[in-house]
Parts: C-alpha cells; sequence; structure tokens
C-alpha cells in the first residue's frame, strides 16, 4: 500500500542507480573523479548525456574550467576504488592514484578515461542549467569505448554502499 515517505525514504526506496565516475581535469590538467549517480541521457540523436554536481564540489570547479569529462561506469572489480572517488575531495590530492584506478588518455577530450571500465563515454559540455542546489551539466557524446569483456558495473543502493550486476543479470519483464 503507498503512503507519504519523505525523500530519503524514497531515494533509497527506488535504488539501485547506476554509479559512474565523472572524470574531468583541473586548470594544471591534473585528472580528477567524482562519483555520482545523479546522470542521465538526455537525447539519442545525438547522444547526450546530462551530470548533476554541486557547486561546491571540487568537481565543479573542474568542469567550469575544462567544460569536459569522461562518464566511466566502473567494472566490478573497480568497487573499492570507485567508492573512494565517491566519498573524498579530490582538492589537494591525486584521488584517482589513491583509489588504485588507472587511466589513458581519451581519442576527443582533455579528461582520461578510466582503464578497465565497462564503458567510458568522452563528454564535452554545451548547456548548463542550474537546478535548486546542484547544476546540471549537458554535455554531447563525441566518442564511446567499451569493453565487452566486463559486463558487470556497478549500481549505488540508497548511496549507501555498491553492488555489481550485468544487464543479463537482471531480469526481464517485457520483451519487443
Amino acid at each position: 500500500m503507498l503512503k507519504e515517505i519523505f525523500w530519503g525514504e524514497a531515494i533509497k526506496l527506488a535504488s539501485p542507480y547506476p554509479y559512474v565516475l565523472a572524470v574531468t581535469v583541473d586548470r594544471e590538467g591534473k585528472p580528477n573523479a567524482i562519483g555520482l549517480g545523479w546522470w542521465t541521457y538526455v537525447s539519442w540523436e545525438p547522444p547526450m548525456i546530462a551530470i548533476a554536481v554541486g557547486p561546491k564540489r571540487y568537481s565543479y570547479e573542474c568542469l567550469e574550467h575544462c567544460g569536459e569529462f569522461v562518464l566511466a561506469y566502473p567494472a566490478e572489480d573497480q568497487w573499492k576504488g570507485a567508492w573512494h572517488c565517491g566519498t573524498v575531495s579530490g582538492r589537494g590530492r591525486n584521488k584517482l592514484a589513491e583509489a588504485g584506478l588507472k587511466t589513458v588518455p581519451a581519442k576527443v577530450v582533455k579528461p582520461p578515461l578510466i582503464e578497465g571500465a565497462t564503458v567510458c563515454y568522452e563528454c564535452r559540455v554545451v548547456e548548463r542549467m542550474r537546478t535548486g542546489d546542484h547544476e546540471l551539466f549537458i554535455a554531447d557524446v563525441v566518442a564511446i569505448h567499451g569493453d565487452p569483456g566486463k559486463p558487470k558495473h556497478l549500481y549505488s543502493i540508497g548511496y549507501e554502499k555498491l553492488a555489481a550486476l550485468s544487464h543479463d543479470e537482471l531480469r526481464t519483464l517485457a520483451r519487443r
């Protein structure tokens, strides 16, 4: 039976959410990654993605400066490093190195790809929109990389823990 619940309860009840890392670079070119559950596809043609980042975050400063990001789906074996990137600030530290996540150069954008990720989208910001306490960075997808050998990626369970699933492991309710 439906009943009225609080925002925090609804967020937990509606999970899991795909957990990603948005990688950008600072003014010196140092990569920084932020763990996100607040992102979405916003256009099929052209392919576009939006991420929501709070203005107090170091990653927000990097996005303002760089205007580009890589949206990486960390693979199952990267969960510890991905969680680290979502729980500490990159200001004054090398979060990716601390997390044990290796990077490789992107094809088009300045921020690097996360080596070993399931999928990486190279994105260039084309529009920004303030949405309450976050800003939405809307971006064109300019290149895509994937590793079919690593089909399991991470999901946030109520923003408190991570789980790994592949698209084949999800129970199918409807077929085309």
